[in-house]
């Protein structure tokens, strides 16, 4: 047993009371719970009288030497202590202000340090230790350490591997064979901790690493939960969620305290159209950013979201009837942890007979903003444009795609802007698109007093197809006299802003603009339109070919609304 340490520096301990300011301990160790840190104490003091254990906010637990009187020399033999190998590598000094009841040693009086004591440190320090006899398990040379890891079991092995591999080291099979790739993993947690690379664990340090591991484990909660209702069994990280509520397809678990994790676990009844749906539905939620990985097979799905904000990883799969699977969403902070916690949650899903019922849902969360009680992920802006060739090129108005980090043809396909001058913009998208309907132009602005109506998503987007809004042509040009622009009235929304401006025979004759003249209040109705034949300039200069109408008739209603849909589209900022 070890009572004199390292080059005739001896400790003594004093019992009395003195108070912990201007004292100072080295502290070796954290522990999450008393069992553990009461079994590392009881090591400890087998080779050191002076080891002390505290109780840390938070409910965690403190192992210590000292205190001392001497900040400086207690460094000095933190410093020795750590380059022996005798106390981790992570060992630091402090003032104790953290401290609270003592545990250690058992019957010490709860609040009270013992007396400090100054540690005798000579001037110089011999090239060589002299290290008393020492427990075997202390200090292992790698064949004795080599020894020790033949009288693991395999599951023992395993643990070890489980462990590494929690903490980035490993990354191969879980098989309790400790082969080169084993060996290699074990040689770089012994250069992070500041270890001897020798690719063999002591007996030391294979309990420093499990109980590091536990630790971790301990911090997130990790626990098998079943959840009945949804026929589901998973582990999960029940430190970091909390059951919360049902809303179907999904039972809820919610961030405990300020974890900022979130769990979902999927559940319903149907089949691969089900799951198809399901795939499309999810990528609509605020939990699931749009940068990410996208599996889509017969059977499952895989979603990754990544953002500034949030990532997410779901997972879902179609099996006797059922459709289920687990999202959990967590701030980019915590990603290295949350990929362990997704592997564990992965290997320990199971699925049971029965599932959420259409019913199971919180009535008091349903919103058209909501699925299920959660966000949609809605653009920053939403207006209209209208298709002006057979390839799918939209024209809208310049101010509906400004400063858009992405931007969406009717909430389905990618566009890109691909000019925007005179406050009108030309987009392109980024698959080819065969529109059911374009523009085709009318020669002149129309005739004053004339009939027009304004095709557009009124409403940004809430109905699924466009508005019809009927008005009149009161002027050919604006209130200042702008010739590019018509005077309307007509009754339009913001939504409409961007739409085709159509006249009696379905042509269009201007399109719908966002601008104010002088940034005046008008009267309610007025509204204005760029011409047509401003609009056929802007195309040809940018080499689309403005077609231009063959003229004809007055449409009907529904044929005029007919035409004006098929040409529609939304457009949505993101």
């Amino acid at each position: 047993m070890v009572r004199a340490i390292l080059f005739g520096i001896f400790l003594f301990v004093a019992c009395g009371t003195a108070a912990f300011a201007q004292q100072t301990w080295i502290q070796v160790e954290a522990h999450p719970t008393l069992r553990s840190a009461e079994e590392r104490a009881r090591s400890y003091a087998q080779a050191f009288d002076e080891i002390v254990g505290y109780r840390l906010p938070g409910g965690w637990y403190a192992l210590a030497l000292g205190p001392y009187t001497s900040s400086e020399q207690a460094d000095l033999l933190r410093r020795e202590l750590r380059r022996s190998r005798i106390i981790p590598g992570d060992s630091y000094l402090t003032d104790g202000q953290e401290y609270r009841a003592q545990f250690w040693p058992v019957g010490a009086q709860a609040g009270v340090a013992p007396a400090p004591t100054t540690p005798e440190v000579p001037e110089a320090l011999p090239a060589e230790p002299v290290i008393q006899a020492e427990p075997e398990e202390t200090f292992e040379n790698p064949r004795q350490a080599r020894a020790s890891e033949r009288a693991l079991s395999r599951e023992d092995r395993r643990d070890l591997q489980t462990a590494l591999q929690w903490f980035g080291y490993y990354s191969a099979a879980i098989d309790g064979s400790f082969g080169r790739g084993t060996r290699a993993s074990m040689s770089r947690w012994q250069e992070a901790n500041g270890f001897d690379v020798t690719g063999i664990l002591t007996t030391k340090q294979r309990a420093a690493l499990l109980a590091s591991y536990d630790a971790a484990l301990a911090s997130l909660g990790l626990n098998p939960v079943i959840e009945r209702k949804a026929g589901i069994e998973i582990t999960l990280p029940t430190g970091l969620v909390e059951f919360d509520r049902y809303d179907y397809p999904f039972a809820q678990f919610s961030p405990k305290g300020d974890s900022g994790v979130q769990v979902l676990l999927i559940s319903q009844a149907g089949d691969e159209a089900t799951l198809g749906g399901l795939y499309e539905i999810m990528q609509t939620l605020e939990i699931v950013p749009v940068e990410g990985d996208r599996r889509k097979r017969a059977d499952s799905f895989t979603l990754r979201g990544v953002s500034d904000e949030v990532q997410s990883y779901s997972y879902a799969k179609l099996g006797g009837g059922y459709v289920k699977g687990f999202s959990l969403v967590y701030p980019p902070a915590k990603a290295p942890e949350m990929e362990r916690v997704i592997a564990i949650m992965q290997d320990s899903f199971t699925t049971r007979e029965g599932s959420l019922e259409a019913t199971d849902s919180d009535e008091d969360a349903q919103s058209v903003d909501l699925l299920a009680g959660l966000e949609l992920r809605k653009p920053k802006i939403a207006r209209s444009g209208f298709y002006v060739d057979a390839s799918g090129s939209v024209v809208t108005v310049a101010s509906a795609v400004q400063s858009c980090e992405r931007i969406t043809l009717d909430d389905s396909f990618e566009a890109e802007l691909s000019v925007s001058t005179n406050g009108l913009a030309l987009l392109k998208p980024k698959e080819q698109l065969v529109p059911l309907g374009y523009a085709r132009f009318a020669p002149n602005p129309g005739r004053l007093r004339s009939a027009v109506a304004v095709a557009g998503y009124s409403f940004e987007g809430a109905l699924s197809a466009p508005s019809m809004t009927f008005g009149t042509l009161q002027d050919l040009q604006g209130l200042s006299g702008d010739t590019r622009v018509k005077r309307l009235e007509i009754g339009t929304l913001p939504g409409d802003i961007g739409g085709p401006v159509i006249d009696d025979t379905g042509a269009v004759s201007g399109i719908l603009t966002a601008e104010n003249e002088e940034s005046r209040s008008l009267p309610e109705g007025t509204a204005f339109a760029v011409k047509s034949t401003e609009i056929a300039s802007f195309l040809i200069e940018n080499g689309v070919t403005a077609t231009p109408s063959a003229g004809g008739g007055t449409l009907a209603t529904e044929d005029l609304a007919l035409a004006a849909g098929d040409m529609t589209v939304l457009v949505s900022c993101w």
